[in-house]
C-alpha cells in the first residue's frame, strides 16, 4: 500500500490553504498514493477566536472540498482535522474525517486529549475553545487493513494507541500542528515509540512554520514502519512525502517478536 502525508503551512486564509493542499494531493495521487493524509487544522490555522468564528459543520465547504478531491483522485483521503461546530457556540470539536475513494465520509474522530500546556514557546489552552471527543475510532480499508485515528497531542498518551491496536489497527494516523519547541525534542521519539510498542505503521502529517496567533509548528512530517524505521521525512517546506507499506513485513515483525501476545492485563491495566 502506497501512502502519502502532506505538510502544510496553513494560515487563516482557508482559500489559500485548500488551494495549496489540492495541489499537493494531486501530486501525491499522481505518484500512486492510495491513502493521503492532511495535517491538523489543514483548512484554517491561527488565533483560536478566529478559527472558532469560522468553524464549519460536517457538511460544510471544507468537507465538501475533501469529498470532491477523494472522488476526483479515487483515493482514501484523511482530512487531518478541522474546527467542527458543536452545540456550544463558544467551543468546537477538533475533528479528523476519513473519505473513501467514492467521496464518502466513512468515519470521524474528535480529538480526545486537549493541548493545555505552559511551556515557553508553546503556551496553549485548547480546552478554552475545544470540546474533547470521547470515542476511539478505527476504520477498515481494503484488504482488511484497519486504520486508527488520533490527532496531535494524543501522541503523548500511549494507552490510546494500545487501545486502537487492540481494536485491530495496523496503521495509525497522527495529523498534527506539533510545536517547534516540543517537536525538536519529542516529535520523532514519540512517533517511533508508538510505532515500535504497537508494531504499527504511523502516518504523521504535521504543520510547518508560523502563523499569527499560534506557536511555531515543527514540520518534519513522517511515515514510520512497525520496527520504528523512518520510511520518509518531510523537509522544512510545504510538500508531500511517500512510502510503500510492507504489510507482510509487519506480519513478520509481529510473528517473530510477539510482544502484543505477551501482555499481562491480569497484572496491570
Amino acid at each position: 500500500m502506497r501512502v502519502s502525508v502532506i505538510q502544510l503551512s496553513s494560515t487563516l486564509d482557508t482559500e489559500r490553504n485548500l488551494r495549496k493542499a489540492e495541489e499537493l494531493i494531486g501530486g501525491a495521487a499522481a505518484a500512486g498514493a492510495h491513502l493521503i493524509a492532511l495535517p491538523e487544522v489543514f483548512n484554517r490555522r491561527g488565533e483560536s477566536a478566529q478559527v472558532r468564528l469560522h468553524a464549519e459543520s460536517l457538511q460544510g465547504p471544507s468537507m465538501e472540498w475533501a469529498a470532491r478531491l477523494a472522488l476526483a483522485h479515487s483515493v482514501w483521503l484523511l482530512a487531518g482535522s478541522f474546527a467542527e461546530k458543536g452545540a456550544d457556540i463558544e467551543r468546537v470539536y477538533n475533528t479528523s474525517t476519513l473519505f473513501s475513494p467514492a467521496g464518502e465520509a466513512v468515519c470521524r474522530y474528535r480529538k480526545i486529549h486537549l493541548f493545555d500546556v505552559d511551556i515557553p514557546g508553546a503556551q496553549a489552552r485548547e480546552s478554552d475553545s475545544v470540546t474533547p471527543g470521547d470515542s476511539l475510532v478505527v476504520h477498515e480499508l481494503p484488504e482488511g487493513v484497519r486504520l486508527g485515528l488520533t490527532v496531535c497531542y494524543d501522541l503523548r498518551f500511549p494507552e490510546l494507541y494500545r487501545g486502537l491496536t487492540l481494536q485491530g489497527a495496523r496503521l495509525i494516523s497522527v495529523p498534527s500542528a506539533f510545536t517547534e519547541r516540543t517537536g525538536r525534542d519529542h516529535w520523532e521519539i514519540l512517533l517511533r515509540a508508538r510505532a515500535i510498542e504497537n508494531q504499527v505503521f504511523i502516518l504523521a502529517p504535521n504543520q510547518f512554520g508560523s502563523t499569527p496567533g499560534t506557536p511555531i509548528s515543527y514540520g518534519r512530517s513522517m511515515i514510520i514502519d512497525p520496527w520504528g524505521t523512518v520510511l520518509a521525512q518531510a523537509p522544512d517546506r510545504e510538500c508531500f512525502i511517500l512510502a510503500d507499506l510492507d504489510l507482510t513485513q509487519q506480519d513478520e515483525v509481529r510473528k517473530r517478536l510477539p510482544c502484543l501476545n505477551h501482555r499481562r492485563p491480569d497484572i496491570y491495566l
